[in-house]
């Protein structure tokens, strides 16, 4: 088994983004002028995406289909310096998501995230069969995991032998799953990522105005390490040995979508690349103010 000093393991959600945009306000039953767009997404695939944009190089562990979208999605990694060669291949349909953005931030969404979460212990197996870890022999680097995996299988992963060297940073895939957390955040080298709302979701406390409550909250459930973000407000690094906080640059906001999953892989890529916690935490509010803007050049 071998790897490079920058090989980060991206494991969870990848597939077809399609994102419809207007820059009108929206209410139920509107039907407005306004873009849409076909892009490679999934948590586990934007993470990948910005990681490799600082320079890193992420494998990819999640399930994808036989067919045509599949296969595009698999070059389209490819072309992007991604590793691929431990996807999962199913008979099952590769899965997509869809929302709705207007000049308010988004509308709505629908992730049909079924045949991931139908591959269950298939996406891990590279981490269990020896490819890239296993029991015997955990795989001691970085993993990103995504929230899009069932609550069994991040169990299983919070329990796994194979798993215990890791440094995990974790994300809920939204809001309606982050409770699946609760399986995995007390687990030694995990880190959570969460924006506000998920914090108080995942920890049960209710009435939190700030990211730092948040966190504190959070850490109080179990938590060892957290980072929780509040939109276009203080962002907060937590652990029981030291707290930090940074404001994010203020932007004109023209896209949504991704937006924390670049803040987590910025996130992330800072400490590989050595900087401090308080360092790191303002690189990322920084990278991810830029990629809101809808500026792409936000590496």
């Amino acid at each position: 088994m071998q790897r490079t000093s920058h090989q980060i393991i991206c494991i969870g959600s990848v597939l077809w983004d399609i994102i419809g945009r207007t820059p009108r306000e929206m209410r139920v039953g509107s039907d407005m002028p306004g873009r849409i767009t076909r892009l490679p997404g999934g948590v586990a695939m934007n993470i990948a995406m910005t990681l490799a944009r600082f320079g890193l190089s992420p494998v990819l562990l999640t399930a994808l289909g036989r067919d045509e979208a599949g296969q595009e999605l698999i070059k389209a990694a490819r072309d992007l310096g991604l590793g691929t060669d431990h996807i999962h291949i199913s008979d099952r349909p590769t899965d997509a998501y869809m929302a709705i953005e207007d000049a308010s931030g988004l509308v709505a969404a629908l992730a049909d995230a079924h045949s991931l979460e139908a591959a269950g212990e298939a996406i891990i197996a590279p981490l269990l069969n020896g490819a890239l870890g296993s029991v015997t022999a955990p795989y001691d680097g970085p993993i990103a995991l995504d929230g899009n995996l069932t609550e069994a299988l991040l169990s299983q992963i919070a329990q796994s032998r194979a798993f215990g060297a890791a440094d995990v940073r974790i994300a809920p895939a939204s809001p309606g799953k982050a409770e699946r957390l609760r399986a995995i955040i007390a687990h030694r080298g995990a880190t959570l990522y969460v924006n506000l709302e998920e914090a108080e979701l995942i920890s049960g406390a209710t009435g939190l105005g700030t990211a730092r409550a948040g966190a504190l909250a959070l850490l109080g459930a179990g938590a060892r390490r957290v980072v929780v973000t509040h939109g276009a407000a203080v962002a907060c690094d937590a652990c029981t040995e030291e707290t930090h906080e940074a404001a994010p640059p203020q932007v004109l906001a023209k896209r949504i979508t991704g937006a924390g999953d670049t803040f987590m892989a910025a996130h992330i890529a800072a400490e590989l690349k050595g900087m401090s916690r308080p360092e790191a935490l303002e690189m990322a509010q920084k990278t991810a103010a830029t990629y809101v803007s809808g500026d792409d050049n936000y590496v």
